[in-house]
């Protein structure tokens, strides 16, 4: 395995060397893409396609209509709907670029056909325990975002000038949504550093900011102003408070793609409250979002109870329980005030 780092320019170099001939080249992010999945991705294949490249963006599954305005969007392939066509890219690419996930059954389904395929294997990602199929890697837990390392490696390629306006906005949203709003502590000089170049490169982040976050449709607004009045509980002696949406809530309120996007946090902008959770009942399973402050590890919460895991502060899971079971069991994880969420009464 090869670390794409300053401290191992060899690889670097060998990994330069590998790109300075036209390949055949799929990127691929998690399912459900967020702005930094999708960011990333576009952003990379942007400058990919620029350098004389075929390029195609492979997403497992749809992403919300508040990041189609990307550049690059209108050639995304979404896998559902289009596998045979998804198959035969992979199984003919030269490169596979994996953002944003560190193990394959990330991509659902499309994770077997990249295990299958003869292309050699890039993994840029900045979640915990990558999986060992890439030959190359560039992997930090320490980066806010995947778009923060998409941005080095083509900076230690030499090319981070040649970076258009469409990509270097693409970057900037990953790092924008990954930070929340440069709030989180992963928030470093060098992501403002970034941004700083982003910039210059003619990134209009007030645009970038109105379209992810004042895009929503009235029946977002309205499911908002509903989960925040009925669906909004607090654990009675605990700073948790969590959100649920069943899926009737979501048959009321038209809910697509995106829809809860950013909902779980406004359970951390309660005074006192330093955890917050969001169940979705889906048809068959129940998907889960937690997020934190400070040292609160709801990751190993996630990985240990809900099929789950992600970043310290923020994380996901999922449960083929219930909805009524999942909040049930939740709810006596934090009534015992266990060791994985440590939190201050």
């Amino acid at each position: 395995m090869h670390l794409l780092f300053t401290s191992s320019m060899q690889n670097l170099a060998a990994f330069k060397a590998l790109l300075e001939l036209p390949k055949r080249i799929v990127i691929t992010t998690h399912v459900k893409p967020d702005a930094d999945a999708l960011g990333s991705s576009l952003g990379l294949a942007g400058y990919l396609l620029k350098q004389g490249h075929q390029v195609c963006v492979i997403t497992p599954t749809d992403y919300p209509k508040f990041l189609n305005w990307m550049e690059g969007n209108d050639d995304v392939l979404i896998f559902e709907g289009n596998e045979e066509k998804s198959k035969y890219l992979v199984e003919n690419a030269d490169l596979i670029f994996c953002l944003d996930f560190s193990s394959l059954n990330r991509i659902g389904e499309l994770g077997k056909m990249v295990a299958e395929s003869d292309a050699e294997k890039v993994l840029i990602d900045h979640h915990l325990n990558p999986e060992t199929f890439a030959k190359y890697v560039l992997w930090s837990t320490e980066a806010a975002a995947t778009a923060e390392l998409v941005y080095d490696l083509i900076d230690m390629l030499g090319d981070s000038d040649k970076l258009t306006k469409g990509m270097a906005e693409a970057l900037y949203a990953g790092l924008l949504t990954d930070t929340g709003n440069f709030k989180h502590p992963s928030t470093t000089p060098h992501v403002h550093n970034i941004v700083a170049s982003l910039m210059e490169l003619g990134a209009d982040v007030s645009k970038v900011s109105h379209k992810i976050y004042d895009s929503n449709s009235l029946d977002r607004m309205r499911l908002l102003g509903f989960a925040l009045n009925e669906r909004l509980e607090i654990i009675e002696g605990t700073n948790v408070a969590y959100f649920y949406l069943t899926l009737e809530d979501k048959k009321r309120f038209k809910y697509q793609t995106g829809d809860s996007e950013g909902l779980v946090n406004y359970g951390l902008a309660i005074e006192g409250i330093n955890v917050s959770a969001i169940f979705i009942e889906d048809p068959d399973k129940v998907k889960i979002s937690f997020r934190s402050f400070g040292d609160i590890p709801v990751n190993e919460l996630s990985r240990k109870y809900f099929n789950g895991g992600g970043h310290k502060n923020a994380a996901g899971g999922a449960t083929d329980d219930s909805l009524e079971d999942t909040i049930k069991l939740f709810r006596e994880l934090v009534t015992k005030q266990t060791k994985e969420l440590n939190y201050e009464v």
